[in-house]
């Protein structure tokens, strides 16, 4: 079933107002989780897949440790019925010599549950490409870092 237009973009205005409060260092990654529904999955390419309410409130907290510094500024969004993407940059601190900042390109895909929440959020960036900005541009890790786990859970 379909949302309406006006429904689903509610549910996208204050998912990315939630974004927008963690780029300006207000609160917690974990309030995420307050926009899925109790049973959603989220899809992780470093963390691999996550299922239910507290599980993604938990990958937020853990995943998103140690990386303060980091921003992830939203350029677009697109809607389509139920599903969204939404388009981000993965922004490390610093900027190189030419002025070019320390920058990875995702998306997000999401799909709308109904009620203000989504079911479903499946992030693509390229791992490869992060493992080079970082090693360019020597960022370190903040303080209570974690790794990735060496082999997440998939699909």
């Amino acid at each position: 079933m379909s949302h309406t237009r006006d429904e689903v973009e509610a549910a996208v205005a204050q998912y990315l107002a939630v974004r927008e409060r963690m780029d300006r260092g207000e609160g917690g990654w974990d309030e995420m989780a307050d926009l899925f529904t109790d049973d959603a999955t989220y899809i992780d390419p470093a963390w691999g897949l996550i299922e239910g309410n507290d599980a993604i409130r938990a990958f937020m907290s853990e995943s998103m440790a140690g990386l303060e510094d980091w921003l992830f500024p939203i350029e677009w969004v697109a809607i389509d019925g139920d599903h969204v993407v939404v388009k981000w940059t993965q922004r490390l601190p610093g900027q190189r010599a030419d002025g070019s900042h320390y920058d990875n390109s995702g998306v997000s895909l999401l799909t709308y549950a109904g009620g203000g929440r989504f079911s479903r959020s499946e992030d693509h960036l390229n791992m490869l490409h992060v493992y080079e900005v970082i090693g360019e541009s020597g960022w370190r890790p903040g303080k209570g870092f974690n790794s990735p786990p060496e082999h997440p859970r998939r699909l």
